[in-house]
């Protein structure tokens, strides 16, 4: 058990290493510190949920390695994810539920599949806890200038339904990648745990968008965030 335990901590360790050097320069949002936290808020909801945390942590750590937006396609980054995770002191098992988590877990315009297990639950739920609050509203501004897009344009309205591609690579505003995905999250949460951050989370942001929209319009009424 405790040889089961060093060998999980130095793939945890070397997980960590790979995924630096993968996402230490990343412009879009999806870097390491990035990872960094959904690393450390899938411990967290592991604890609390009962999941198994080394597989959690490993795959929170590789899970935007393989992101198609920082690699050829979709494919080519779990393909790279693959071939890494099968040099290490892995079962097979083990790897097929860690590429299970990475390749299942990206939110994909709204149409993505639910998650198997309880650790993809975890995961997902780390993720999409950083897409929700006040480092969601700093990352969806910094997404767009990376794509190009505007901060909000009025007679670009929000897209109700998207293919893959159209969300990743259609026209749109920061504002409205809100109403697209950030506003949506909360109520795409699978853990109990994750659901009572994404509530408080969810409210900050959505204040933010409504202060936004105020201001915008020149309102003097604008809602005071608490």
């Amino acid at each position: 058990m405790q040889q089961q335990a060093n060998e999980k901590q130095q793939v945890i360790e070397a997980a960590e290493r790979f995924a630096r050097t993968e996402l230490e320069s990343d412009a879009t949002g999806h870097d390491w510190w990035h990872v960094h936290r959904v690393v450390r808020m899938a411990e967290r909801i592991a604890r609390q949920e009962g999941a198994d945390s080394a597989i959690c942590v490993i795959a929170a750590l590789l899970h935007d390695v393989a992101d198609e937006k920082l690699n050829e396609s979709k494919e080519s980054g779990l393909r790279k994810v693959s071939d890494w995770l099968a040099g290490q002191p892995l079962s097979e098992a083990e790897q097929a539920h860690i590429m299970e988590i990475i390749a299942t877990m990206s939110f994909n315009g709204g149409g993505g599949s639910p998650m198997r297990t309880l650790e993809g639950q975890v995961v997902q739920d780390a993720d999409r806890l950083d897409a929700i609050g006040a480092i969601a509203i700093a990352r969806a501004f910094l997404y767009a200038g990376w794509k190009g897009d505007p901060i909000y344009d009025p007679e670009l309205k929000p897209r109700e339904q998207m293919s893959p591609g159209e969300y990743r690579n259609g026209k749109s505003t920061a504002i409205n990648h809100f109403h697209e995905k950030l506003l949506k999250l909360k109520d795409r949460i699978n853990t109990a745990s994750a659901k009572r951050i994404a509530e408080e989370r969810h409210r900050y942001m959505a204040e933010y968008v409504e202060r936004f929209m105020a201001e915008w319009d020149g309102a003097d009424d604008a809602p005071t965030v608490r």
